[in-house]
């Protein structure tokens, strides 16, 4: 477990890199039409900076799909809780961007809240185990929230918004990807895995991700919109590994530890993005 939570550490850090030169190459990029997936990825790829985003991003996927085959998934996703921290250092310290002190607090909230919320986690056995009915709604209701919220900027939400809420899209669908994932690590070999139902469920929440993530960089400042999309990926996941791997939340005065932890992470999304800076922008 101790080589799974490593990985996922290192996962957390390159996650954050790949997020700060997508951001970058989507920057100077046409925008993303999700009517035209391929032709939008096609000009995504061409900038060289979101290229190696993409590269990144690719590797610490590899990674991260190591952790979650060497340890349980709220363990995995502890560590991973850190990258809110490395997004605002890397991003100051080597892309330039500005961190307002709005954004500092937002970031350590969000961290505190995560780790608070995974440490009071009990702990669980078998942790590969999950209920297909519990998943199969789990899915369906992840799939429609990412969606929902990849259509609210054309249903009338604040132009200044777009960024942070298309950020929480994709953080929502890389979540479920994620969870897709942890439950494709049960797969007895290649015949099983290839025709197991996860895998086409994992492949469209990513595409989807891939989209609204690249669009709502293009909508939004770096580190406000990394940061909704790295609080909803590792929400979404911990309420899958409550709602599908038998996560149970804690009793007692811990409940209520886990219950401020959520509302941290929740006041800490509405902090971090600075909606007045953007409309003045």
């Amino acid at each position: 477990m101790n080589v799974g939570i490593g990985l996922a550490l290192v996962c957390a850090a390159a996650t954050q890199l790949g997020f700060l030169c997508k951001h970058r190459g989507a920057a100077a990029a046409p925008k993303v039409d999700p009517r035209r997936p391929v032709a939008s990825a096609r000009a995504l790829l061409r900038s060289r900076w979101f290229a190696i985003g993409m590269g990144i991003a690719a590797a610490a996927w590899l990674l991260h799909v190591a952790a979650l085959a060497l340890a349980p998934l709220s363990v995995v996703q502890v560590s991973l809780s850190t990258g809110v921290v490395m997004l605002a250092v890397l991003g100051e310290r080597l892309f330039g961007c500005t961190v307002g002190p709005r954004q500092w607090v937002g970031v350590g909230m969000t961290a505190a809240g995560l780790t608070l919320l995974v440490l009071t986690l009990p702990a669980t056995s078998g942790h590969s185990r999950f209920a297909v009915p519990a998943l199969l709604v789990f899915c369906a209701g992840a799939l429609a929230l990412g969606t929902l919220l990849i259509a609210a900027p054309r249903l009338g939400a604040p132009a200044h918004h777009h960024g942070a809420v298309l950020g929480l899209a994709a953080g929502t669908l890389f979540g479920l990807s994620d969870v897709s994932v942890k439950a494709l690590t049960t797969a007895g070999g290649p015949a099983e895995l290839l025709l197991s139902p996860w895998l086409p469920v994992a492949a469209l929440a990513s595409v989807l991700a891939f989209l609204a993530s690249a669009r709502g960089f293009q909508e939004g400042d770096a580190v406000p919109v990394i940061a909704c999309t790295s609080t909803a990926a590792n929400v979404t996941v911990i309420g899958g590994g409550i709602a599908v791997f038998g996560d149970a939340l804690a009793g007692g005065v811990m409940l209520a530890v886990q219950l401020a932890a959520f509302a941290l992470v929740a006041a800490a999304a509405m902090l971090t993005p600075s909606p007045l800076e953007r409309a003045a922008a």
